[in-house]
C-alpha cells in the first residue's frame, strides 16, 4: 500500500477534478474529462506514483465493468422487442467488423482499429478501457481511441438531432436511432434531448442493450488471442472474470428484488471507478507519441461514425419505429 499510494492520491485527485469537470460542462463525460486530464499532466507526475496509477487502471476498470451490469435488466432488452433487439445486435457487428476492415485498409495499427471497432460500436471510453485490459494494447493507442469517441461523438450531439429533423423522423425513431449510432451514454441523451423525454427513454434504453454486447465482444476477442497464444507470459483467460461478473450483475437486476436506491449508488460507483481507472490510463500516455498516430486514425473515426449511423438507420427501417 505504501508503494501504492502516490498513484492513488494522484488518481483522486485526477477523478476528483474529472467530476468537477462534468458538473461545469455536462456535454463532457466524467470519462472523458478524466483521460484526458491525465495525458495533460501524466508527464509532471513523480515516477513513484507510477505504480499507484498503473494499479488503479487495472483492478478499478474491472469493478467498473462488474458494476456497469446493474444498468440493464433483462426485462428491458426483450421490451424493445426481438426486431429492435436484433437492429442493435446486427449495427453493433456490422460497426465492428467494418471499421476493422476500414482500419486495415488505411494502414491503421492492429491495436488502434481495436480501440475504435470496440468503443465505436459499443459504448465509447469504457468500452475501449474493457478491451484495453484483455489485449495489452499500447496506451498510446488506447488514449487516442478514447480521443475520438469524445471527438466523434460529440460531433453526433448536434448531427443526430440535425439530420432527424431533416428526415421528418418521429421522436421515437430518432431516440432509437441515437441509441443505435452515438458512442457514449452521456453524448446519446444530449443528441437525442431536443426531441423530447419519449426519445432519451428510448435511447437510453437502446444504448444500454448495446453495452450488453460488450461482454460477449471481449470474451469473445480474449478468446481469439487464446487459441493464437497471444500475450506476454500467459494465455489470457477463456472468458475473463470481470466479464462473468458483468452478467451476474445483469443477472442480478433481472430479478427485480434490487432498490433503485441501490441501483442509482451502483451507477455512480460504476462511473466513479470507470474515471480513476481512465486517469490512471491517461497519465500513462505521452502527448508526443499520441499525436504521432493521430492522422490515420481520426480518417479511421470519421468513416466508423458513418458506418455506425449508416448501419443503424439501415437497421431501423426493420424495427416497429420504421
Amino acid at each position: 500500500m505504501r508503494a501504492l499510494a502516490p498513484g492513488l492520491l494522484a488518481v483522486g485527485v485526477g477523478t476528483g477534478v474529472a467530476f468537477a469537470v462534468n458538473l461545469v460542462a455536462p456535454v463532457m463525460s466524467a470519462l472523458t474529462a478524466a483521460v484526458l486530464f491525465g495525458v495533460l499532466i501524466g508527464g509532471a507526475l513523480p515516477a513513484s506514483a507510477q505504480e499507484g496509477t498503473r494499479w488503479a487502471t487495472k483492478k478499478l476498470l474491472r469493478l467498473g465493468v462488474v458494476l456497469l451490469g446493474l444498468q440493464l435488466g433483462l426485462s428491458q432488452v426483450f421490451g424493445l422487442g426481438w426486431a429492435t433487439v436484433l437492429a442493435v445486435v446486427a449495427t453493433v457487428l456490422v460497426a465492428f467488423c467494418g471499421t476493422l476492415v476500414l482500419g486495415r485498409m488505411l494502414g491503421v495499427s492492429p491495436g488502434l482499429r481495436l480501440m475504435v471497432a470496440t468503443g465505436f460500436s459499443i459504448c465509447g471510453a469504457s468500452a475501449i478501457a474493457a478491451m484495453d485490459s484483455v489485449t495489452e494494447a499500447d496506451k498510446e493507442e488506447v488514449a487516442t481511441g478514447i480521443a475520438l469517441v469524445t471527438l466523434f461523438g460529440s460531433l453526433a450531439i448536434a448531427v443526430v438531432p440535425a439530420i432527424g429533423g431533416g428526415l421528418d423522423m418521429e421522436p421515437e425513431r430518432l431516440g432509437a436511432w441515437a441509441g443505435l449510432s452515438v458512442h457514449e451514454v452521456a453524448q446519446v441523451v444530449a443528441a437525442a434531448s431536443p426531441a423530447g423525454a419519449a426519445a432519451v427513454a428510448i435511447a437510453v434504453v437502446v444504448k444500454l442493450t448495446r453495452v450488453v454486447l460488450l461482454a460477449p465482444m471481449v470474451a469473445a476477442v480474449s478468446i481469439g488471442r487464446r487459441r493464437r497464444g497471444v500475450g506476454s507470459g500467459t494465455r489470457p483467460p477463456l472468458i475473463p472474470l470481470f466479464v462473468v461478473g458483468f452478467l451476474a450483475m445483469m443477472g442480478v437486476r433481472s430479478t427485480g428484488i434490487v432498490p433503485q436506491s441501490i441501483l442509482a449508488a451502483g451507477q455512480v460507483l460504476a462511473t466513479l471507478l470507470f474515471a480513476a481507472a481512465l486517469f490512471g490510463l491517461g497519465a500513462s500516455v505521452r502527448i508526443g507519441a499520441l499525436l504521432r498516430t493521430g492522422r490515420r486514425g481520426i480518417a479511421l473515426g470519421a468513416l466508423s461514425t458513418l458506418l455506425v449511423g449508416g448501419a443503424g438507420l439501415a437497421a431501423l427501417s426493420f424495427t416497429s419505429f420504421a
